[in-house]
C-alpha cells in the first residue's frame, strides 16, 4: 500500500511540474529585445522556395548566429485583408536578439553569407526592418 501511495505522489508531482511548466507562458521573446524582420514582397514573377527557406536557409542563419540568436520565427503569407486577395508578402522571417549591439554584431558578421544564399530560394529583393519588441505576451 505504501508503494502505491509513493508512486501516486511521484506521478502527481511530475504531472504538476509539467502542467506548471506548460502554463507558465514563458517565451524566449521578451520586451526590449531587438527583432529583425525580413519581408519577401509578393508580386508577379516572384518565386520563393519555402522548403529551402525553412529547412536550409533559416537553420543556416541560426547556426551562424549561435547563442546570440534568442528566437527565430517564419511566417508564410496566405492572403491579404480583402477576401480572396493575395498576401502582400510570400514570407516573413524574424530573428530576435537580446539587444542592438548583439544584433549588429551577429548581422554584420554573417550578413554576407546570408545574402549569398538568397538566390538559392528566391528572386525577391528582401526588405529588412529592425524593431524593438514592445510587448511579448
Amino acid at each position: 500500500m505504501k508503494t502505491k501511495i509513493s508512486i501516486l505522489v511521484i506521478v502527481a508531482g511530475l504531472l504538476y511540474g509539467f502542467t506548471k511548466y506548460e502554463s507558465s507562458g514563458q517565451s524566449k521573446i521578451e520586451e526590449g529585445m531587438v527583432k529583425v524582420a525580413i519581408f519577401y514582397p509578393n508580386g508577379e514573377g516572384n518565386t520563393f522556395d519555402m522548403e529551402y527557406y525553412t529547412n536550409k536557409h533559416m537553420p543556416m542563419a541560426a547556426g551562424l548566429f549561435g547563442d546570440q540568436l534568442k528566437a527565430m520565427v517564419i511566417d508564410k503569407g496566405l492572403g491579404g485583408g480583402a477576401p480572396d486577395s493575395a498576401a502582400p508578402y510570400v514570407a516573413i522571417g524574424y530573428f530576435y536578439f537580446a539587444d542592438m549591439p548583439t544584433c549588429q554584431s551577429a548581422m554584420g558578421t554573417h550578413s554576407g553569407a546570408l545574402r549569398a544564399d538568397v538566390p538559392n530560394y528566391t528572386n525577391i529583393q528582401p526588405v529588412l526592418q529592425i524593431s524593438e519588441v514592445v510587448s511579448a505576451d
